[in-house]
């Protein structure tokens, strides 16, 4: 295993920037970047990022585990994607009227996932999934959605975490099943009668602060009958999941196909885009519904993307993911085991969740993650994290001398 040596410098400049910014905005940031809910130490600001690592405003570097939240998949600034999408800019980008990547893109998403025969482009996962809604009650004429309770969707006042600003009607023809539970599905299928519009349901349960948990076989496939038996549409949230567990769609591997689909996140590596993808049987629903945005055709995220997708294909992309994940896996196992810390990781190996026994307040997650941080490597206590193909097996030697620290920061503290 390689030392750490890292040596990190006080977040000086952070803490000045942060001061500033609590004055002009409120709270001095929003939404789920913002660091107010993480421990002491993680700094709000970064000032560079290059494949694996991440530069904060104070000049300290760390290996990346959580790649903006999902959307860095071939690690920052891969140039390949980054040359597609400046040279599409040299060109056109936003125009009154879309581009031709446009067109290339949809039949890319078209040629590479099964269960789509359409695509439409937006800007963020929050547009995919309202319009997914939207597109579905559109074609059944029907009202209620199905969703897992404690899923994340997106930040409409539909769905939002934060009841802050929206009223009990945003909400009102939700209604919820357990992740997993196919009795639970069925009585939430019968509670509502003949108006079901859609089941919408995450690649896998990614939950913050819980354990993560792949679905079942048997629960995939009692989505899809119910869909099919109640005439309501099987919607896939694989904003978070897409293409880091398969290229074709997430629940492919499962051999269920959904209706609609929601995508964002990685199939640009970082340039803003989102996507729907659906079958035939939802086409005319879909040119039916108004959705549009100033900025959703612009042409030079839409050139990121198809690079990405393209390099994704190229290299086998999972499949070194998947490797440098179960490296990691099996590491803070091994060392867990050593110091009887007793550790929770769960979740795909390439999205990984680390969650710790009798820890409900996150007090030895904390600890391990600060400790971490404090050597170099990026964690979250609470929420799954991401692997990228930049990521290299030194990266993970490294990030185990740093979990090591972590672990028996945590053995201390039991």
């Amino acid at each position: 295993m390689q030392s750490n040596s890292f040596i990190r410098r006080n977040l000086l400049i952070d803490k000045s920037l942060r001061e500033r910014a609590e004055k002009v905005i409120p709270a001095g940031m929003w939404g789920h970047m913002s660091i107010a809910a993480l421990p002491e130490g993680y700094p709000q600001f970064f000032a560079q990022s290059k494949g694996s690592r991440l530069t904060d405003i104070d000049g300290n570097q760390y290996i990346d585990f959580m790649c903006g939240y999902g959307p860095i998949i071939l690690g920052h600034k891969d140039p390949d994607v980054d040359a597609a999408f400046i040279a599409q800019m040299r060109e056109i980008d936003l125009a009154n009227g879309p581009g031709e990547k446009l067109v290339d893109l949809a039949e890319l998403f078209v040629d590479i996932i099964p269960a789509a025969d359409w695509a439409m482009f937006s800007k963020n996962g929050t547009d995919a999934t309202t319009a997914c809604v939207m597109i579905a009650r559109s074609k059944t004429k029907k009202r209620k959605i199905a969703i897992a309770q404690g899923a994340y969707h997106g930040a409409s006042p539909w769905f939002t975490p934060r009841l802050a600003g929206t009223t009990p009607e945003d909400r009102s023809h939700l209604v919820y099943f357990n992740y997993n539970d196919v009795n639970s599905l069925e009585e939430v299928a019968s509670s509502v009668g003949d108006d079901l519009a859609g089941i919408l349901v995450s690649a896998f349960r990614h939950d913050t602060r819980a354990d993560q948990e792949l679905p079942s076989l048997a629960f995939a496939k009692a989505v899809r009958e119910v869909a099919n038996r109640t005439k309501s549409a099987l919607i896939l949230d694989d904003v978070r999941a897409g293409f880091r567990i398969n290229l074709g769609g997430s629940w492919e591997s499962l051999g269920i196909r959904p209706d609609l689909s929601a995508w964002s996140k990685a199939i640009g590596n970082g340039f803003p885009i989102a996507a729907v993808t659906g079958n035939d049987h939802f086409r005319e629903a879909a040119q039916k519904v108004f959705v549009t945005g100033s900025f959703w055709t612009g042409a030079a995220a839409m050139a990121a993307a198809e690079a990405t997708i393209q390099k994704l294909l190229r290299i086998d992309a999972i499949r070194h993911m998947e490797k440098l994940g179960n490296m990691l896996r099996e590491g803070i196992r091994e060392q867990a085991l050593q110091l009887g810390v007793k550790v929770r990781q769960t979740g795909p190996v390439q999205m990984p969740q680390i969650l710790f026994d009798e820890d409900p307040e996150f007090r030895l997650g904390n600890k391990f993650c600060t400790t971490a941080l404090m050597h170099g490597v990026y964690l979250h206590p609470w929420h799954n994290m991401f692997l990228s193909t930049a990521h290299t097996e030194s990266d993970i030697e490294m990030t185990l001398a740093a979990t090591q620290y972590g672990l028996e920061a945590v053995a201390a503290e039991q």
